[in-house]
C-alpha cells in the first residue's frame, strides 16, 4: 500500500524530474525521432502533437517548475461548521487516489498531466498511444528515476503498454482500483473510453469552436481574431472551426472577401452556405452534419445568421461546449451572448486560442473539460481534487 506523500516530498520529485528532463533532453528527442519516422498516418493533428522538439521540452520543464511554485492543492479548507453539540465539521480538498490518463500522441502529456496528477496526490496510470511509445517510455523512465532519487516507490507512476483490446479489457475489469479516467484525444477515443469505463470519466478536448461576427463588430479585429483562431495551430482543440456572420453587417461583402483571402493565405479550405459560395474559392458543404464536426485540419465553415438569437441557438446546438467568441463593440450584446452560450469558455473580442491552462494562469492543465461535473474548462492543479469531511467530537451521539 502506498503511503501518503507530503507536499515537500511531491515537490522534491517534481524538481528531480525537471532536472532529469533538462539533462536527458537529447535522449527524449532521439526517442521521439523514432516515433516520428515510424508514423505513417495521414492525421495532421496527430503528427503535430507527436513532436517533442526543443520547444516542447522547454515547455515540459516550465510546467514542472510552475507546479513546484504553486501551493499544495490537498488539505485546503472549503467549509467549517461548529455544531450546536460542540462537534467541529470541516470539509477539505482531497486527492482522488488513482487517476488514469488515456491519450493519443502528445509525449508532453506524459510530463505535464502526470505532474499535475502527482502534485495533487494521485497515483498516475498512463496509457499513451502506440505512435508515441518510444517517447513515452523514455519519459516514464525519468519519472521512475525521479521517484527513486527521493526514496519513493515507482508505483506512483505506471505506464500501461496495452493495445486497444488489452485497454478495453482493463477498463471493463481493472486489475487495480481506478478513481478517475481522463481521456485526451479525438472523439473516437473519448467514445471508446465512455463505453468501456467502470468509473467516472472527465471528457476532454472536443473543440468545434465558433466565432460570431456581430453587426457592431470591429472588422479588422474580427479578421485578426478569426485568422489567429484558425491558422496558428491546426491540431489544437481550441482552434476555430466555424464562423457565423450577422447578415445585417455593414460592408458584409467586402469583409467576407477579405476573410476568404486571408484564410487562403494559409491554405484553408473554405466551406459555406449559399451566401458564402457566391464568392470564388469556396465550396458548399454537403450536409448540415458538418456543423457538428471538429476538423483539426485546414478547413473552416462560414455562414450567415439573421440575429444574435440565431447565432446563440446555432452554437448551442452544434458546438462541442468548449469555446465560443463574439466580435462586437456593444458590451450589452456581448454580455447576452456570453451568458446564453453553453460553452466552458466564452469570449468577447479575443481568440479561442487562449483557452489553455497556462494562458489562464493555471500553470498548465490536465485537460480541458467539456463536462459540467465536477469541473468545466481548463483543468489545472487545483481542480484535480475531490473533497473529504473531517468531524471531531468528544462522544456526541444522535
Amino acid at each position: 500500500m502506498r503511503t501518503t506523500l507530503t507536499g515537500a516530498q511531491r515537490n522534491a520529485v517534481l524538481q528531480s524530474m525537471a532536472t532529469l528532463i533538462a539533462k536527458e533532453r537529447d535522449a527524449i528527442i532521439t526517442a521521439n525521432k523514432i516515433d516520428i519516422e515510424a508514423y505513417s498516418g495521414a492525421d495532421i493533428a496527430m503528427y503535430d502533437r507527436l513532436k517533442a522538439d526543443a520547444d516542447k521540452i522547454d515547455g515540459m520543464i516550465l510546467s514542472l517548475e510552475q507546479l513546484i511554485a504553486d501551493s499544495d492543492p490537498i488539505g485546503k479548507e472549503l467549509y467549517h461548521f461548529t455544531h450546536d453539540n460542540g462537534m467541529t465539521i470541516v470539509n477539505k480538498t482531497a486527492s482522488f487516489g488513482t487517476v488514469m490518463i488515456i491519450y493519443e500522441s502528445r509525449p508532453d502529456v506524459t510530463v505535464e498531466a502526470a505532474g499535475i496528477a502527482f502534485k495533487s496526490g494521485n497515483k498516475i496510470l498512463l496509457k499513451g498511444g502506440k505512435e508515441s511509445l518510444n517517447s513515452n517510455l523514455e519519459i516514464v523512465k525519468l519519472w521512475h528515476q525521479a521517484l527513486e532519487q527521493n526514496n519513493i516507490t515507482t508505483d506512483w507512476v505506471e505506464y500501461l503498454n496495452y493495445n486497444r483490446t488489452e485497454t478495453q479489457a482493463f477498463l471493463e475489469n481493472p486489475t487495480q482500483k481506478i478513481d478517475l479516467i481522463v481521456p485526451r484525444g479525438g472523439e473516437k477515443l473519448i467514445a471508446f473510453v465512455k463505453k468501456n469505463a467502470k468509473c467516472p470519466v472527465i471528457i476532454s478536448g472536443r473543440g468545434n469552436n465558433f466565432i460570431y461576427v456581430d453587426t457592431e463588430a470591429d472588422l479588422d479585429l474580427a479578421l485578426s481574431v478569426i485568422n489567429n483562431g484558425k491558422t496558428t495551430k491546426i491540431s489544437a482543440c481550441n482552434a476555430i472551426d466555424k464562423v457565423i456572420i450577422n447578415s445585417k453587417l455593414k460592408k458584409k461583402e467586402a469583409f467576407i472577401q477579405k476573410l476568404i483571402d486571408k484564410l487562403l493565405e494559409s491554405n484553408i479550405e473554405i466551406l459555406g452556405d449559399k451566401s458564402i459560395t457566391a464568392f470564388e474559392n469556396t465550396k458548399p458543404y454537403e450536409s448540415e452534419d458538418i456543423w457538428y464536426k471538429e476538423f483539426l485540419d485546414y478547413k473552416i465553415v462560414i455562414a450567415l445568421v439573421d440575429s444574435l438569437q440565431d447565432a446563440i441557438a446555432k452554437i448551442n446546438k452544434y458546438s462541442g461546449g468548449h469555446s465560443a467568441v463574439i466580435i462586437t463593440k456593444d458590451d450589452a450584446t456581448a454580455d447576452n451572448f456570453m451568458s446564453s452560450v453553453d460553452s466552458g469558455a466564452v469570449y468577447q473580442n479575443a481568440s479561442t486560442r487562449f483557452t489553455d491552462g497556462g494562458q489562464f494562469g493555471l500553470g498548465g492543465e490536465l485537460a480541458i473539460s467539456t463536462d459540467k461535473l465536477h469541473h468545466r474548462g481548463p483543468m489545472g492543479l487545483h481542480h484535480l481534487v475531490t473533497n473529504k469531511w473531517y468531524i471531531k467530537g468528544n462522544g456526541q451521539i444522535r
